[in-house]
């Protein structure tokens, strides 16, 4: 028998702590959702099995004591932990009366926190506590794989699909981010309703504002009648928006307002409608780090990071990789009107070995191309030479050099701020070699 991982809803309008909080309780390997209102709170509650709420007491509108209240009113079940800045007796009182089972200080250590939890999830009833069998899945939804990760990314997927959680799905390219949120929808509950898949960064962005939110007749030159975008067109299901971190600071802004009053006005229009809908996000491209920069909202961020799911590379799942050309080998010979094609014993060690930087995607048109040229057998010559040829082990280590003069010229110029003179002077080169080792 294996136990799930306990699901911990935390609630904070200081997306700091809410970061915070998320990275403490990921580390010790609870599953969280994050909100950061109440309301967001309420809409979490509703359609997920939440194993502990955590929330913050200070908060615009509706607040935690408020939150606290209502959780106890119609989840009794779920343990309340509450956490604030603005401590004091009363409040530690009122929030103990109105269902909370510990009451926890801002500032307080992980430590302090973690213990919190383990209190609060241990005073639970036993009806709440979840054991499960393990059940071993070869393909779920399209997917394939018997690894422990891609377990974990079905285990995950299991607990969302059935709620309107928004989900941000992160992962390097190739690594079937689309198939994720694919799962999610068909595997839930919205599955008879609208799957509609939008990739951010196909659409010009002068054209990606209507697209999503449809346009008013004479909204721009050329819109000669009114019509519906995306939103209203996945409206009762599922809207996939790829590739996110392309979207416009102007698209951000509109997909902030749909987020948060779960309305969509069309460009051009007087009014907004509603709309009821699971918006699920994807992006290969480090968000947080966009955040830092200025070119995507910190606000939408935490709108959109309510679940997050990572997508493993290939490399991170080796035992996965024979089942999945496999799957490719039958398909392909489907479509190419062969039949008995089988991968040699060498070929499946090069496929073991070799890293796949492409992931899924790589393996995908690797098989593809080697039915191709194949008639019996796919041999490793039918294999590129990248997939079949490793680094020299002499070509690894200057690699490995050069990265440790990277880092160290890096350091160097930071700590002159940025003067190639000095740089240069301390690394005892000159400014022509620093320039070219910049490049």
């Amino acid at each position: 028998m294996a136990i799930r991982k306990e699901n911990l809803l935390i609630v904070d309008d200081d997306f700091d702590m809410l970061e915070v909080l998320d990275r403490h309780l990921e580390q010790e390997n609870y599953h969280t959702y994050k909100a950061a209102s109440v309301a967001e709170a309420i809409d979490i509650l509703k359609y997920s099995e939440i194993n502990l709420l955590i929330t913050d007491l200070q908060m615009p509108g509706m607040n935690g004591m408020e939150l606290v209240k209502y959780a106890d009113d119609h989840y009794p079940e779920i343990p309340k932990l509450v956490i604030t800045g603005f401590p004091s007796i009363d409040n530690a009182l009122t929030a103990i009366k109105s269902g909370a089972l510990d009451y926890l200080p801002k500032p307080f250590t992980k430590s302090e926190l973690l213990n919190s939890v383990k209190k609060s999830l241990s005073q639970r009833t036993k009806n709440s506590k979840i054991v499960m069998p393990k059940k071993l899945r070869h393909n779920y939804a399209g997917m394939v794989g018997s690894s422990a990760k891609f377990e974990e990314l079905v285990d995950i997927i299991e607990r969302v699909k059935n709620n309107r959680a928004t989900i941000i799905i992160r992962g390097e390219s190739g690594t079937g981010k689309e198939l994720v949120a694919r799962a999610i929808h068909y595997k839930g509950s919205f599955a008879q309703n609208p799957f509609i898949a939008v990739n951010c960064g196909a659409i010009p962005e002068n054209l990606l504002e209507s697209e999503l939110f449809g346009a008013s007749k004479g909204a721009y030159t050329g819109a000669s009648e009114t019509r519906e975008g995306y939103f209203q067109a996945a409206n009762g299901g599922t809207i996939f928006l790829d590739e996110i971190g392309t979207a416009s600071l102007s698209v951000q802004v509109r997909l902030l307002r749909v987020l948060q009053e779960k309305e969509v006005r069309k460009l051009g229009a007087q009014g907004s409608e509603k709309i009821q809908l699971r918006v699920i996000a994807a992006t290969n491209s480090d968000l947080k780090e966009m955040v830092e920069k200025g070119t995507f909202r910190e606000d939408l961020y935490y709108r959109l990071n309510v679940v997050d799911i990572e997508t493993p590379p290939l490399r991170e799942r080796k035992e996965d990789i024979l089942p999945l050309a496999k799957t490719f080998l039958d398909k392909y010979q489907r479509d190419y009107g062969k039949t008995g094609l089988k991968l040699s014993e060498k070929t499946i060690e090069i496929l073991n070995r070799y890293n796949w930087p492409g992931n899924i995607r790589e393996l995908e048109n690797i098989i593809q191309r080697a039915i191709i040229m194949s008639e019996t057998e796919i041999l490793p010559q039918d294999l590129p030479a990248s997939v079949k040829y490793q680094l020299p082990a002499a070509e690894e280590e200057l690699m490995a050099l050069k990265e440790v003069e990277k880092r160290h010229i890096l350091k160097v110029l930071v700590a002159v701020d940025q003067n190639k003179s000095k740089a240069a002077e301390i690394l005892q080169i000159d400014r022509k070699t620093l320039r070219e080792k910049i490049k």
